[in-house]
């Protein structure tokens, strides 16, 4: 994009597509961190760690003119981190754990400016319907949660499992705006 107003360190288009819906010019570093988690580490201080180092290692090779902007998101159920399935029995038991019931959804955002870095993290529950052996194996077929962590998007098909949200839709979906607008607001970066 001409006019960058900050490094997105994502390669996600749906991050992309968040950033755009907003009004955001920017351009895309992605950077390359080891994602692993640290023993005992807990999913929420998880995923703020590898928003903040995704920004941090983009900000630190930048020439330091333009915002960074690092995101991660995760999902949890029982305890479990929701990751891409690696094949179609990964992707059946994950949506089997959730069917019928509630998951959790982190994401969180962290922007470096100024040689300093600002960190916001949205939570959300999403209740997935009964989910039938059927409906999961031609959700499969359709191709949609092949990659995606948790194997839906909620912004695609997987959204008529969702029967209820409550908190960040953007957030579920990989970018909470209404804090990603909040930090920008601090970086000078006005939406509105």
């Amino acid at each position: 994009m001409s006019n960058p107003q900050l490094i997105l360190a994502s390669a996600s288009p749906r991050r992309r597509e968040l950033l755009e819906q907003i009004g955001i010019r920017y351009q895309v570093q992605t950077a390359d961190i080891d994602e692993s988690p640290l023993p005992a580490e807990e999913p929420f201080a998880l995923v703020q760690r590898l928003a903040k180092e995704k920004a941090q290692s983009i900000w630190e090779a930048s020439d330091k003119s333009l915002p960074v902007l690092g995101a991660d998101t995760l999902g949890i159920v029982d305890g479990q981190l929701l990751v891409k399935p690696d094949n179609f029995l990964s992707a059946r038991q994950m949506l089997l754990s959730m069917s019928g019931r509630a998951h959790t959804i982190y994401s969180a955002v962290a922007l470096y400016h100024q040689n300093a870095c600002e960190l916001a993290v949205s939570e959300s529950k999403v209740w997935f319907r009964m989910m039938t052996e059927a409906e999961i194996e031609a959700y499969w077929k359709q191709g949609e949660p092949r990659d995606k962590a948790g194997a839906y998007a909620i912004q695609g098909m997987g959204a008529i499992f969702a029967e209820r949200l409550e908190g960040s839709y953007s957030g579920v979906m990989g970018l909470p705006l209404f804090e990603t607008a909040q930090l920008l607001a601090k970086a000078g970066i006005r939406i509105l």
